[in-house]
């Protein structure tokens, strides 16, 4: 079947799931009657590596060209078993063989290279009970090594979720990548042709539309387009994506375009269409949107403030069809809850509001547009194409893409999943806002949500201020707490070398740290590096940090990360081991009561932050003291009332026992008789309503003119304040 432009992924991202902007683009281009056809070609070519003929090709290659390498011979001996095992761990990544997990996970049957070694029991990790996890992760260890072959003997270039990626990183000049670009192609480039000619002979396209959302996408995206500019100078070759985006928003060298007739920025949906009818021949190149082009061989970037960007609203919904969906690998790369979330398993990807609603923080590039132009849906629209998506994929799962899902639109969307009862799991990133109060997170984990990623940064209150963050290190462990009562988990991005950053404060951040971990209110974590960047407030005011840019000239190819002087901060660089082996060891509960300046080899000062800090705040927990600001939802069973008498001290009186029922026990609360009946019957009238929500100030008159009285003593004490325990809930 024909198709006018055909969308790419260029190898590498992500083995268990496809990127999601050429779904994104494809359903825009839906809404315009625009024919399309997307493919990922990362897991294309890994299909075709990873089976008995591909690795007997990457071994024969081997034994032809390092025939005089030592090293070869220990790799040659466990040919036959590599080639004898690839296609059955392929369909057992792919859950086509799930009994599998268990001959793997006993050892003995896959051949263990070096990244075996690296941990001499995995039961520790995975428990006597994750056998199909243990075996996932091992049989990702066994793909790895394979990986290293390839690396080592085949080409230096191959990586999993990157090809090429140092080629890409911040090259402000394009001679590197140009050099390489004319270099014989590699094994993985002649692979990456014959899938792209193939889908070209098949389509027909008039425009090939790569996007590369990462360094490691940008090699491979070039070696597309010159194959076809040498096979198929007729198609029209467009470069957009994350790259694009952030690095090459100043791009000057011609060579660049001898590969790619147009560079994209920003949303793609506008700029795409318009090249569609630029080809079409209905618009002049002057109407083209944010883009740069050649004219009179010069590089132009074209602007056309007259063409308006679409609502989102009005993109459609992303459509999935075409790419391999049953076909993708669910590997286990690291032993870190939420990078398992992340590689394991197949997930639709999904945005509740373009942009940040905060855009504040000075680390980040809140100047570009991805980030400062800020845009929700409306929930409706949201579960309108969680619907669709999964009529059309049959996957339930959704990973919303944002930059900071807003708390007030994650609440719209979980009351709007429950209204259509739809039954999903999500998981997204946030901002760890005061408004994640108890009663919101038992309402996100009633929907389905199973896990939230949040900016920790410097967990240093000096330095979250400076960063603009907008939170302290109190409100993230209050934060934390009330996401992992209700059974969600957390995983938190940690920064270390914010400029003016102290080795004291390093340490401190990792005290704080290591008290989340230890009182249970945060169960994963990453630790990075700060970077610099072109379009961040730190980048562009670097004076105001105290810091300055060593690289300040601009590069005629990609500008985005800045290399500078913090005078008055660490030498940060002696960081990155301890901080990595400390946080692996708190995942799995290990290392708590070891002091935090004792993980590095070099010697540093003890923590200043007392050992109770986070138990102390934890502990001093404010009470959810309802107002008539609140709404009240019911998600449970309405209860079962009986009546009994109860004398004291002489005096008899009639009350009420409620038995709710939930998934997971029971819960009896006791009223006097009146408050009794008209609970039961408020409770009712709310279930029968479909979930409503009502005001507090609502319930209170009901309570009122039921001929009760004193109503704040009743709703603000025990029993009722801890029926949230059976779903009612304060939002």
């Amino acid at each position: 079947m024909s198709a006018e432009v055909i969308l790419i992924t260029p190898p590498f991202t992500q083995l268990n799931t496809p990127y999601p902007a050429t779904a994104y683009l494809k359903g825009f281009l839906n809404t315009k009657n625009i024919t399309a056809f997307q493919a990922d070609l990362g897991i294309e070519v890994i299909l075709k590596v990873f089976t008995k003929n591909g690795l007997n090709k990457i071994f024969d290659n081997i034994e032809q060209h390092h025939t005089d390498n030592a090293d070869v011979l220990s790799c040659l001996v466990l040919r036959n078993d590599y080639v004898a095992t690839i296609e059955p761990v392929i369909r057992f990544l792919q859950n086509n063989a799930p009994t599998l997990a268990h001959r793997i996970a006993a050892g003995g049957f896959l051949p263990e290279g070096p990244r075996f070694q690296q941990y001499d029991n995995l039961d520790w990790a995975f428990g006597h009970m994750g056998v199909t996890e243990k075996a996932k992760y091992m049989a990702t260890m066994y793909l790895e090594d394979i990986a290293d072959i390839i690396s080592t003997f085949v080409d230096p270039h191959f990586g999993f979720s990157r090809y090429a990626e140092r080629l890409a990183r911040s090259a402000n000049s394009f001679d590197e990548l140009y050099l390489q670009l004319h270099n014989p192609p590699t094994f993985f480039d002649t692979i990456l042709f014959e899938i792209i000619h193939q889908h070209i002979l098949q389509h027909n396209p008039k425009i090939l539309a790569i996007s590369a959302p990462f360094p490691g996408n940008v090699y491979a995206g070039f070696r597309c387009a010159q194959f076809v500019k040498q096979h198929f100078p007729q198609i029209k070759t467009v470069l957009g994506g994350g790259f694009a985006n952030t690095e090459l928003r100043a791009v000057a060298d011609v060579r660049v375009f001898e590969f790619f007739d147009f560079i994209t920025l920003d949303d793609g949906e506008a700029p795409i269409e318009q090249l569609v009818y630029f080809v079409r021949n209905k618009i002049t190149i002057e109407e083209l949107k944010r883009t740069f082009t050649l004219v009179n061989n010069k590089v132009v970037y074209i602007n056309n403030s007259k063409c308006i960007d679409y609502k989102q609203f009005e993109t459609g919904t992303p459509d999935y069809s075409d790419l391999l969906l049953d076909k993708y690998i669910a590997a286990i790369e690291v032993i870190n809850p939420m990078h398992s979330l992340w590689s394991n398993g197949r997930w639709n990807k999904l945005t509740m509001a373009h942009g940040c609603y905060w855009g504040k923080c000075t680390f980040c590039d809140i100047s570009l547009n991805y980030i400062q132009a800020y845009e929700p849906l409306t929930a409706a629209v949201i579960c309108d194409r969680m619907e669709q998506i999964i009529a059309q994929t049959g996957e339930t799962g959704f990973h919303f893409v944002d930059e900071a899902a807003p708390p007030s639109l994650m609440r719209a969307v979980a009351l709007e999943i429950i209204k259509r009862k739809l039954v999903v799991s999500w998981w997204t990133n946030i901002r760890f806002e005061k408004s994640f109060t108890r009663d919101l997170c038992l309402l996100l984990k009633a929907s389905g949500c199973i896990g939230v990623s949040g900016g920790l940064e410097v967990a240093s209150d000096r330095l979250l201020e400076l960063i603009q963050k907008g939170v302290t290190v109190e409100q993230v462990a209050r934060v934390n707490k009330n996401f992992t009562d209700a059974g969600i988990m957390v995983h938190a991005y940690l920064m270390y070398g914010f400029p003016t950053q102290t080795v004291q404060e390093t340490i401190d951040s990792m005290e704080m740290v290591r008290q989340l971990f230890e009182n249970g209110v945060l169960q994963s974590g990453f630790w990075h590096q700060f970077a610099m960047t072109t379009h961040s407030p730190v980048g562009l005011h670097p004076e105001q940090f105290h810091v300055t840019i060593v690289n300040n000239q601009i590069g005629a190819f990609a500008n985005n990360d800045l290399v500078h002087n913090d005078p008055t901060g660490a030498d940060h660089s002696k960081f990155g081991e301890g901080l990595k082996i400390s946080l692996f060891n708190y995942m799995e509960g290990a290392g708590l009561d070891k002091p935090v300046h004792t993980w590095f080899k070099e010697k540093f000062p003890a923590t200043t932050i007392p050992p109770n800090y986070i138990e102390s705040i934890l502990n001093n927990n404010v009470p959810l003291i309802a107002n008539e600001n609140h709404k009240i939802l019911f998600l449970g069973n309405a209860p079962q009332t009986s009546f009994f008498t109860k004398t004291k001290k002489g005096v008899t009186h009639q009350m009420a026992a409620l038995l709710f029922s939930t998934r997971t026990g029971e819960l009896e609360i006791k009223l006097t008789r009146e408050q009794g009946i008209w609970l039961t019957a408020m409770l009712q009238h709310m279930k029968e309503n479909g979930e409503a929500i009502f005001t507090l100030t609502q319930i209170k008159e009901n309570y009122t003119l039921s001929g009760l009285t004193d109503f704040e003593l009743f709703w603000n004490n025990p029993p009722v304040n801890t029926l949230f325990e059976v779903g009612l809930l304060h939002i």
